[in-house]
């Protein structure tokens, strides 16, 4: 965590508020944390709820004209609300901006980047590219008071997949952007919320009421394509841990909405499926 909101003070553009929840610790963290940084930060206490009551809570009693998020194990390099705040007061008819992130292991060890414009081809209404890949990386963003207002905080029925539901509803009403920049350092490998099993059925929940949200926002044939990939993608997931049925009940409707791609993908995950079975039974015994 300290790491964390070092790289908070660290800005080259001064974070005017730095609010800490503690989502539920008795491990002495408040007293930890209010003697090493004192009034630099604004720590809260909430009885343990999840991630997005956490943040919630933050944004329910920040003062300032932008939000960021940024969680215990991520940290910003230190031009990034700099970059970002610049290119949010040039584009006031923007609600959120992004960046790129680079991604590291529990050694900090460089593992991949997440380059956005990959996905986000084009400044403006973005649902489109949003759908194709939802995934948000909360610390990479930050987006304007009046994007929160309008649409309010993060799911708390979700206890994984909220950022997922988040950026797409952002994305359905609000106009995003992109620094071209690696800005942020988030932590991957380790066995967080997004390593449990029930992800898959979260972000399938999430998603299809993303499409279905998305009539009319988004071409039919977009939408379908989406959804296509989603459950192809989920089927492989599920495969990895050992959900047999649930992920032969996404083939098919990944066959049937999907292009030609989605379906040679599609017939990838059958030898896919006996290799990593037949894994299965050979080390059962």
């Amino acid at each position: 965590m300290c790491r964390a909101i070092d790289s908070a003070l660290a800005q080259t553009f001064p974070v005017d508020e730095i609010i800490v929840v503690d989502d539920g610790s008795t491990d002495g963290t408040r007293e930890a944390l209010l003697d090493r940084y004192g009034d630099r930060i604004r720590y809260t206490w909430q009885p343990n709820a999840g991630v997005s009551a956490a943040r919630n809570l933050g944004m329910s009693i920040a003062q300032g004209r932008y939000f960021a998020w940024l969680d215990s194990d991520d940290e910003w390099l230190p031009g990034k609300t700099a970059r970002q705040h610049a290119w949010l007061e040039a584009h006031p008819d923007y609600g959120m901006v992004v960046c790129d992130i680079e991604m590291v292991d529990a050694d900090l060890q460089v593992i991949g980047h997440y380059i956005r414009r990959d996905v986000i081809r084009e400044d403006g209404w973005a649902l489109r590219w949003a759908l194709s890949n939802p995934a948000l990386a909360p610390a990479s963003t930050l987006l304007r008071r009046g994007v929160y207002e309008d649409i309010g905080g993060f799911d708390e029925s979700l206890r994984t997949a909220e950022d997922i539901d988040y950026h797409l509803r952002i994305a359905r009403r609000w106009r995003i952007g992109v620094v071209e920049e690696t800005l942020v350092r988030t932590m991957r490998g380790h066995e967080g919320l997004s390593a449990q099993s029930r992800t898959y059925d979260d972000y399938l929940m999430v998603f299809e009421r993303a499409v279905r949200d998305a009539q009319g926002f988004v071409e039919d044939r977009e939408r379908f394509q989406a959804l296509a990939k989603a459950y192809a993608r989920n089927a492989r997931g599920l495969m990895l841990r050992s959900r047999w049925r649930d992920a032969l009940r996404l083939m098919p409707k990944a066959w049937r909405h999907g292009d030609a791609g989605t379906r040679r993908q599609v017939l990838g995950l059958v030898p896919f499926a006996l290799k990593r079975r037949l894994h299965t039974l050979l080390h059962r015994h």
